[in-house]
């Protein structure tokens, strides 16, 4: 079949699959691997060469990674520290040495044994953050330490692959010499991406959102994350790990939000196409050759992961009984550098091909078992799982219940209050120029078009309270109208609107609350006016303020007419007429009342 036809079929089967088991409970990841299994090598066989597939489907765990260290400001990580390093070693050494005890008393050698303890220890990254975040369980206190142990784990996976040479017998070959000149090269990738992430990047972005090209603005959040993927990948490092390592080091900028809003549709169907190649690696007809050892391996892993991790997250992280199943039950599984590590092992003949195919499926299984134990869970223990809290999970998320889209000179007033009375907020402003300038004044303000629905979402405008429209632009403030209220409809709008136009198509679009931008300002100058051509300042203020309330009252009489033009028109004309009728009962008015009466 040509290379077309395959991506027909790959389509088809994903957007079949997928909403079939959504819709039975099961969630999405469960349909890409069963998607997976019935177009792959065991299935129709649409694709027999899944290698370079899952090579390319990698990439989207790199941009999943990426995107949780935009969530993660280097604070937030410095003091989740001692749990990423505590819990997350217990868990990877204690998995690893039961794990490699039990291969052993089952007749494997030591090296064998030690071999599959170090891929069978770790849980797979994409497949546990999506099981999360699908249940939009990433803030709880369980995925908080699941999130913990998996970071841990992806960094224990560069030490695991140094080490596997030397149990082939490779490592002599290696001198001192080599190691340290490893480790040079090593640091030295660490630092390039370190310093160019703080003091490089910034400038680059800076230059490139200018442009308002929004291919190019894509196109460099790409580069940014293949660039610090393929760096680390060259000196045999995680390209998830590095991409992490960049998303923290950019989540303190002003593009943090318009970058997760650039990446977040390339992650969700590269780790699509990363389920469905898992599905494709499972080789049901050793599956089926011998159904009961196979099942019962994947049991055992599940198992005794479920009891290490769960007494981790018990003991040592302060969750329930429950959440701690829970995390056990979502960590159980092997992981996809259980591939890496396995396929590495048989080129080194430190395990057979077949053994390697086992081990493979065996992770497969786990993948595909995890979601349905964690669904069994859930049903059977339904009221015990709460949302347990560890002592690291008071951790400010930096949530607000203000949004500001546009912070220009209108904008600025609403944040400047906020900022007066401490209390936080998150800003959007298109202008890189204006977001340079606002934050050298210590301003929390980010880059982004708040007319796109993806920078909404990723400044979480469906957990603020209000969102304050100040977008000077007419067409951009209608659009983000719209978006608001068709995807977060709770969320409070106060507008500010140029002119009565604007007024009246921001009222068209559902806008309960708005204010022109230059209005009151000219009531105060025309109150001072008054004042200086000789009128009383009460005097003065009740006419403005009569003129406001008539004007006021026009608008909304208008708003109906606004798109006839005779009937503005002559509602512009009744409007005149009524105000001179009510300027002149007012000096009436004042004309009866004694002079004490006109001086108070």
């Amino acid at each position: 079949m040509n290379p077309l036809g395959q991506v027909v079929i790959l389509f088809l089967v994903a957007v079949i699959a997928v909403p079939l088991f959504k819709r039975a409970g099961l969630g999405a990841i469960l349909g890409y691997i069963a998607a997976g299994i019935l177009i792959g090598p065991s299935g129709f066989g649409v694709f027999s060469d899944i290698k370079n597939m899952l090579h390319v489907s990698e990439f989207g765990v790199v941009l999943l990674m990426f995107i949780i260290g935009l969530e993660l400001q280097f604070s937030r990580l410095r003091a989740l520290r001692k749990p990423i390093f505590g819990f997350g070693s217990l868990q990877v050494v204690t998995s690893l040495v039961v794990i490699a005890t039990l291969i052993y008393l089952a007749g494997e050698t030591w090296t064998i044994a030690l071999v599959i303890g170090c891929g069978l220890a770790l849980s797979s990254t994409a497949f546990v953050l999506q099981l999360l975040a699908e249940k939009r369980e990433l803030a709880t206190g369980h995925g908080r330490l699941a999130f913990t142990i998996l970071l841990f784990q992806d960094m224990a996976v560069v030490p695991m692959l140094a080490f596997l040479p030397f149990l082939a017998g490779s490592g002599e070959e290696t001198s001192w010499r080599e190691l340290l000149v490893d480790a040079g090269q090593i640091i030295l990738t660490f630092a390039t991406i370190v310093i160019a992430g703080r003091y490089l990047l910034r400038h680059v972005l800076q230059f490139v959102h200018a442009t308002r090209v929004r291919e190019i603005s894509i196109a460099a959040a790409l580069l940014v994350v293949s660039g610090t993927a393929y760096l680390m990948e060259s000196v045999g490092l995680s390209m998830a790990l590095g991409a992490f390592v960049a998303g923290v080091l950019l989540a303190d900028s002003e593009f943090r939000h318009q970058l997760e809003a650039d990446i977040e549709p390339f992650k969700g169907l590269l780790l699509g196409l990363f389920f469905i190649s898992v599905g494709m690696t499972l080789n049901l007809t050793k599956v089926l050759a011998d159904p009961v050892f196979l099942v019962a391996a994947t049991v055992a892993l599940m198992v005794v992961k479920t009891l290490i991790i769960g007494a981790v997250g018990y003991f040592g992280g302060g969750l329930g009984k429950a959440s701690a199943l829970k995390l056990g039950l979502l960590l159980s599984q092997g992981g996809e550098f259980g591939f890496v590590m396995f396929a590495l092992v048989s080129q080194l003949d430190l395990i057979s091909a077949d053994l390697r195919e086992q081990l493979t499926a065996i992770i497969t299984l786990s993948m595909v078992l995890t979601p349905a134990a964690v669904f069994v869970l859930e049903k059977l223990a339904a009221h015990h799982l709460v949302e347990d809290a560890p002592p690291f999970d008071s951790i400010d998320d930096g949530r607000t219940g203000v949004v500001i889209a546009g912070f220009g000179r209108f904008g600025q007033i609403s944040g400047r209050i906020l900022t007066s009375l401490k209390t936080p907020f998150t800003a959007l402003d298109i202008n890189p120029a204006q977001v340079d300038v606002v934050r050298r004044f210590g301003n929390s303000v980010h880059y982004g078009d708040a007319s796109q629905l993806d920078v909404l979402r990723a400044a979480k405008v469906g957990d603020a309270s209000v969102l304050i429209l100040a977008i000077d632009d007419i067409d951009a403030s209608l659009r983000t109208v719209r978006l608001v209220k068709e995807h977060f409809p709770s969320v409070r709008i106060l507008a500010r609107a140029r002119n009565r136009r604007h007024a009246h198509l921001m009222m068209d679009a559902g806008v309960s609350w708005l204010v022109r931008e230059t209005f009151h300002s000219a009531l105060l100058m025309a109150e001072e006016m008054l004042v200086v051509l000789g009128r009383e300042r009460d005097e003065a203020q009740d006419l403005t303020a009569l003129f406001r309330e008539t004007d006021e009252r026009t608008l909304q009489h208008q708003h109906g007419l606004h798109q006839d033009a005779d009937k503005i028109l002559q509602s512009a004309q009744e409007t005149a007429l009524e105000l001179k009728d009510l300027f002149e009962g007012d000096q009436k008015e004042r004309q009866k009342r004694p002079p004490s009466a006109n001086r108070d």
